[in-house]
């Protein structure tokens, strides 16, 4: 399976999450798209949580810091989430060479009552992270095309190691970001959402929100909704941010 242009290791890693004989043809790389992707997928979930543990703590809530998670160190947050960061994502890669995982970060939830403005822009900052990550990838790619840093793998149309790391770095802080943005439970774009209310209203909806257990159906109407916006959002944003070819 060849990837002609700076785009096209996407296209790759879509078709292999589909199933087009991906393991068959290059094993080998699927292999090294497998560490590649857990790296960048340990990498950015960290920067994640810690940018919600972070402004958490300069919001008044130690609790998340109390456990070392205000740390790009990615030990305290294994530690906390051994499955959802080890587990699932390196099970979910060899059996559907598709990744996907999970983190957290612990809030006190008194805190969150008291100042739900603050809890909002913690939840904020997790998301923000990744479209940062995102964008340092599409700097890097920019600036590797221009100088001419980016090759070929000899014997093949495939990028170097140095690309296709960036353009995964890319393409899941991209996805990160604007998955846990959508406005359902328990995803950060449901407590992002009362940056737009006033207080009364955002304590109001707290209540309702906190009230009632919405973890799974929000995570199946999130997943619908990510299915449906998330491809054109992809094209559209490595349309604009990606470099056309190296």
């Amino acid at each position: 399976m060849a990837c002609k242009g700076l785009r096209q290791p996407l296209l790759c890693f879509r078709q292999a999450r589909q199933g087009q004989n991906f393991v068959g043809e290059i094993n080998q790389e699927v292999l090294v798209f497998g560490f590649i992707w857990y790296v960048a997928f340990l990498f950015s979930t960290t920067c994640h949580e810690a940018a919600h543990a972070l402004v958490a703590k300069l919001g008044g809530d130690e609790t998340a810091a109390q456990g070392g998670q205000v740390s790009l160190n990615p030990l305290p947050h294994l530690k906390r989430e051994p499955w959802g960061m080890v587990v699932v994502p390196i099970l979910s890669y060899i059996s559907m060479h598709s990744m996907f995982g999970w983190a957290s970060a612990p809030f006190d939830p008194l805190w969150e009552r008291r100042h739900p403005k603050r809890s909002a822009w913690m939840a904020l900052a997790g998301p923000t992270a990744n479209y940062s990550l995102m964008l340092l990838a599409a700097a890097g790619l920019h600036v590797g095309a221009k100088a001419g840093w980016f090759h070929r793998l000899p014997g093949t149309d495939n990028l170097d190691f140095a690309a296709t790391a960036l353009l995964i770095f890319f393409s899941l802080n991209l996805l990160l970001g604007t998955f846990n943005l959508l406005p359902v439970a328990p995803l950060d774009g449901s407590t992002v959402i009362m940056l737009f209310m006033s207080e009364k209203t955002a304590q109001k909806y707290l209540d309702w929100l906190r009230g009632n257990s919405f973890a799974m159906a929000g995570l199946i109407v999130g997943m619908v909704l990510f299915y449906y916006c998330y491809q054109p959002m992809d094209d559209f944003v490595s349309h604009i941010l990606l470099p056309n070819h190296i």
